[in-house]
């Protein structure tokens, strides 16, 4: 491009010329810049999830070194894992009840007989699913739990599995998930519907797959066809992936399965792979683990990992980084040989020529019955569809009376309660104990040890301000450099004086945030900041899809990482000559404003927030093509929401610009409550 009438094409010599042309160019402008030159930081989200998503990996299982270290942490990874799947509230480790079972009819064939039923994992949500039991049984027999994938028939579409199990003698349940069953419920909740609230609420639908399966096993365990102490779990796709989750979690698998269900985050995020998956392939990602943190929680129990090596949704080398990595803690057990990695040739199936599925009976075989058949001996496998889906139905006469399939995304996690709060102690109280919880289940991905912020000046004028104007940058985590304008509106920089941080928001015009100052600006500085995303580091909206599911699987979000970003921003100020590090104030709207709410509750100093546009909750629908404010938070919902959070700021001043929605009226009483109206102030926009 042109410089200062020059066409220089050479990087390097641009360079000179800037150093050169500097004491020209700022006498010019009366600038007292100390920098010309390309920024030290790329600045590019994409790089930026990538690089996130290459560290994950490496340091999955990394710091285990010998049996006792993975014994300590064991537990407490299994419990995480819980968490992460939204189980909590849920008796996973306790004594549970069998649960309902409805027997609604009965298929004999020669070898086995099917039953067909639906049972009651928890109130009101039903599971049909179809029993295959081999006749003639002298005694309580090995079972498989086969978790379905994503085909659109589900009981009929892997009814091939079921039928070769139940050929070789064992008993077998075959179970829907909620998506593409009898009843279509939701699994696509961020990808299809723009749900991107679940990751607020905590909510996964692999949580519920899994629960269900944790009942199937408990009916299993029921009957008397089933020896209790021999089961095992598989299925491909998203019931690979259950087969990595429930033996992760439930103790009484005895042998696991999975099939094209899990690649290293590393591959899913760097080669974009995640964009053909399903919502329920990753948890919320609270602790930031990988799919071997997972799999370590299956050893010593015989586990194979099945992969086909032209997968769409899975590279082969993001599946072997997850087998070499869980080998590891295998061989902690001295039990690498229960550990394997079963390749074949095709895309995402059971092979090109089905030829994983007659080794895979042999594994069973071997680990549930102890014998010894080798793949050659089972021969090919029958893979006919023989009985037609209606024939396989359950719920032939409609699903059961108030079934919560359909909804079960809204209660499944319970949401926290709202709060009234008797004195300002307990509202104190309450603040102190959710910002510990967010800080653990929200911005779990804050970096523990803060970069140097390595802060420079970058540009510096006389116009455009009373007493001049500094433009700043610093670092708040490697990857990004962002900027801050500071304006010396109304004190000099040789003045401590109090200062108005406006967080611009995403796609508005150069001066859109200005009105946030509502006058104010003659009483204080302004400083303007660019979070990221926003102004020079933003995206394409177009990117914004992508970019909102892979920080999700990542363990943060667009929004926790502009808390994080409005943090390191307030440090950075209360670093600079003429800020008063006591009198910080933010000016913020839509989104940003529940940034700037999060942001002044972790730090604990901002003295008032003004606020415009504000969203009533987080509890909010997107658009489907992920486009739009970005306004979720990990976990969040099941510990605060918006107006709780805002009313922690008390007994500091509130503006807002223009008529909060009716779900700040909690907030309004209890500042009038605790005799603090004063500073609550209604401006209009």
């Amino acid at each position: 491009m042109p410089f200062i009438g020059l066409e220089l094409k050479n990087k390097k010599m641009k360079y000179i010329y800037a150093i050169l042309l500097f004491p020209i160019i700022s006498i010019a402008q009366n600038v007292e810049s100390t920098l010309i030159g390309p920024m030290d930081q790329p600045n590019n989200i994409h790089y930026y999830l990538n690089r996130v998503a290459v560290e994950l990996t490496a340091q999955s299982l990394d710091s285990i070194n010998n049996l006792s270290d993975w014994e300590d942490v064991k537990a407490l990874k299994r419990r995480q894992l819980v968490d992460m799947l939204g189980l909590s509230s849920y008796p996973i480790f306790e004594p549970r009840i069998q649960p309902h079972v409805v027997r609604v009819d009965t298929i004999s064939e020669e070898n086995f007989d099917i039953v067909k039923l639906y049972y009651e994992s928890t109130d009101d949500l039903y599971v049909p699913a179809n029993l295959y039991i081999p006749k003639n049984l002298k005694e309580a027999a090995p079972a498989v739990l086969y978790v379905c994938g994503h085909a659109h028939t589900q009981k009929h579409h892997y009814q091939s599995h079921a039928r070769a199990l139940a050929d070789q003698g064992f008993v077998c349940l075959i179970i829907e998930t909620l998506q593409r069953g009898e009843v279509r419920g939701e699994h696509l909740g961020a990808y299809e519907n723009g749900w991107f609230q679940w990751y607020s609420r905590g909510y996964n639908p692999a949580g519920v797959e899994v629960w269900n399966g944790m009942r199937g096993i408990d009916l299993l365990s029921s009957l008397k066809e089933v020896d209790d102490s021999k089961i095992g779990v598989t299925g491909i796709s998203g019931g690979g992936s259950q087969s990595w989750y429930l033996p992760a979690v439930d103790d009484r698998i005895m042998a696991a399965v999975a099939v094209a269900g899990a690649g290293s985050l590393e591959g899913q995020i760097c080669q974009n792979t995640i964009d053909d998956h399903c919502d329920c392939m990753m948890p919320i990602n609270t602790y930031q683990w990988d799919f071997s943190d997972i799999g370590g929680l299956i050893a010593p129990r015989p586990f194979v990992i099945a992969q086909t090596r032209h997968d769409g949704y899975y590279s082969i080398e993001s599946v072997r980084t997850l087998y070499e990595k869980v080998s590891k803690i295998y061989g902690f057990y001295n039990a690498e040989e229960n550990i394997s990695m079963m390749e074949a040739p095709g895309g995402h199936s059971y092979g090109e020529n089905e030829e994983m599925r007659s080794p895979i009976l042999s594994f069973f075989l071997r680990e549930l019955t102890g014998k010894k058949v080798s793949p050659e001996e089972i021969g090919a496998l029958d893979i006919s569809k023989k009985w037609s889906d209606r024939d396989l139905a359950v719920y032939v006469d409609g699903q059961p009376k108030n079934d919560r399939t359909l909804t079960i995304q809204e209660t499944f996690v319970p949401k926290a309660e709202k709060v009234d709060w008797a004195n300002p102690d307990e509202l104190f109280k309450y603040r102190d104990s959710i910002k510990g919880e967010l800080i653990a289940q929200t911005f779990a991905a804050f970096p523990p040890n803060p970069c140097a912020m390595e802060g420079r000046k970058e540009f510096s004028t006389r116009n455009f301000s009373k007493y001049g104007r500094e433009i700043y940058s610093f670092v708040p985590e490697q990857g990004w450099r962002l900027k801050v304008d500071l304006r010396r509106t109304a004190y000099p920089k040789e003045e401590l004086a109090p200062v108005i941080l406006v967080l611009n928001s995403p796609n508005q015009g150069k001066w859109a945030s200005s009105h946030l100052l509502v006058g104010r600006n003659k009483d204080a500085n302004v400083a303007y900041f660019n979070a990221r995303g926003i102004g020079e580091t933003g995206w394409a909206d177009d990117q914004q899809w992508h970019i909102r599911r892979s920080a999700a699987w990542l363990g943060r979000t667009i929004a926790s990482m502009r808390v994080y970003d409005v943090l390191r921003c307030l440090d950075y100020l209360r670093s600079l000559k003429g800020v008063d590090p006591d009198e910080i104030h933010i000016a913020a709207s839509g989104e940003m404003a529940v940034v700037a709410a999060y942001a002044a509750l972790l730090d604990g100093r901002v003295n008032s927030l003004a606020l415009e546009n504000l969203p009533a909750s987080q509890d909010v629908k997107g658009e489907p093509n992920g486009r739009g404010p970005a306004l979720e938070m990990l976990n969040c919902l099941k510990i605060t929401d918006i107006p709780e959070v805002l009313t922690c700021h008390f007994p500091n001043k509130i503006l807002f610009i223009g008529d909060p929605p009716e779900a700040y009226d909690g907030l309004m009483k209890t500042y009038e409550k605790f005799g603090y109206s004063d500073s609550l102030i209604k401006l209009e926009k």
